[in-house]
């Protein structure tokens, strides 16, 4: 993947790429210009050496015609011809100092050939011209200072380059990792979703379907023994596949978060109550103080009671239930209990139970399970004021 940063140096190499062209011209005007002889053709032959080996490493890099550690090598021989020369050497060595740090794979092998120019520079100039105060003056002063200011700004170019590239890495990582961290929010966020509405239908659709199916079985068996009663159990039959039907278009259409009903929390619970007594035959004992709550709270102890009394009436086998709906100090309590056959609680691998916990957990709250073998039941949602 080409991040800014590379596409930020690929624009600059092309920019002094196009910037040593014109300075490779430059050079030849004045060595043809100022040069004589034989020296002006081996000066033009020299640097046209250095140029065509510049043209096909920078437009073919692919092929591998020219190496850069090749170019690096007749740029330092060209240096040295130039120097013993005495023809444009200096200019050619300022033209071409970024090379060392372009191709170059490493600082110590850019610092190396830049050492061997100098090396080379200073000795083809001391062949020339010996130990004589020009050598001292013009050619070590002069190479020495291009030379340093060459490798300071060189350290510092690939310093900012490898800067940039790690600023470039570090972004290119921190951006797939949002991605992945927003995918994963998302992933979430849909198991979330299929938690809570498995949840609302087994609190819903499913005790609603399992009260049809135990009434139907009921209806069905006393049809000849008991017709009047028969006749009231199709009638809860029919009130309980209307209230499913609702439920499920509330819980498609969300017209109603949650499926809660209009009105007190006392009034909904007792009026659930009611069908449960009317439908199972039991014994209930009601006990619910008319209080206010918000919609979340309304709908976790609607389906908390949904949930105890449909237990009840598939395992309990009692005779008695009691509900209570109160008020505490440390907040409301909502109690239901029952005399039947009880369980092991910690044996219990329900879904009903456990998505009581996360409802009354999603609210601060909790939920108390009492229960043991032939001991009957008690379930307590406690929520927080």
């Amino acid at each position: 993947m080409t991040t800014t940063a590379d596409a930020l140096w690929a624009t600059s190499l092309r920019r002094w790429n196009a910037v040593c062209w014109v300075l490779f011209a430059a050079m030849a005007v004045g060595i043809t210009a100022l040069s004589h002889g034989v020296d002006r053709y081996a000066a033009l032959a020299l640097l046209g050496s250095v140029a065509l080996c510049f043209a096909v490493l920078d437009r073919r890099p692919a092929h591998r015609v020219v190496r850069p550690h090749g170019y690096l090598v007749v740029l330092v021989i060209a240096l040295c011809g130039l120097a013993y020369l005495r023809t444009s050497y200096a200019a050619l060595f300022m033209v071409t100092l970024p090379h060392y740090w372009m191709f170059g794979r490493t600082p110590r092998i850019s610092l190396a050939f830049l050492g061997l120019a100098t090396v080379g520079t200073l000795l083809g100039s001391w062949v020339r011209q010996g130990w004589s105060g020009e050598f001292f003056g013009e050619s070590v002063v002069g190479t020495l200072i291009v030379v340093a200011v060459g490798v300071l700004i060189g350290l510092w170019a690939r310093a900012v380059v490898e800067q940039s590239s790690e600023r470039a890495r570090l972004i290119e990582e921190l951006e797939r990792t949002q991605a992945e961290l927003t995918e994963a929010h998302l992933r979430q966020g849909a198991a979330e979703e299929r938690e809570r509405m498995a949840r609302e239908i087994h609190d819903t659709l499913a005790q609603g379907f399992a009260s049809i199916v135990v009434l139907a079985e009921a209806a069905r068996a006393g049809l000849a023994i008991d017709p009047g009663r028969s006749a009231r159990q199709l009638v809860s039959i029919e009130s309980t596949a209307r209230e499913n039907l609702a439920e499920a278009r509330e819980l498609v259409g969300s017209a109603r978060a949650g499926g809660a009903h209009p009105g007190s929390v006392a009034q909904t619970l007792q009026r659930i109550v009611e069908r449960f007594a009317e439908d199972t035959g039991l014994s209930v004992a009601v006990e619910l103080a008319d209080l206010d709550f918000d919609q979340q709270t309304r709908i976790a102890l609607l389906r908390c009671t949904q949930e105890s009394l449909a237990n009840v009436r598939k395992h309990a086998r009692a005779s008695t239930v009691g509900v209570v709906l109160a008020r505490r100090p440390h907040g409301v309590e909502l109690e239901v209990t029952d005399d039947g056959t009880g369980f092991v609680v910690e044996a219990s691998t329900g879904f009903g139970l456990d998505g009581m916990r996360k409802r009354l957990a999603e609210l601060g709250g909790r939920l108390t399970v009492t229960s043991s073998v032939g001991d009957g039941t008690r379930i307590l949602a406690v929520i927080p004021a």
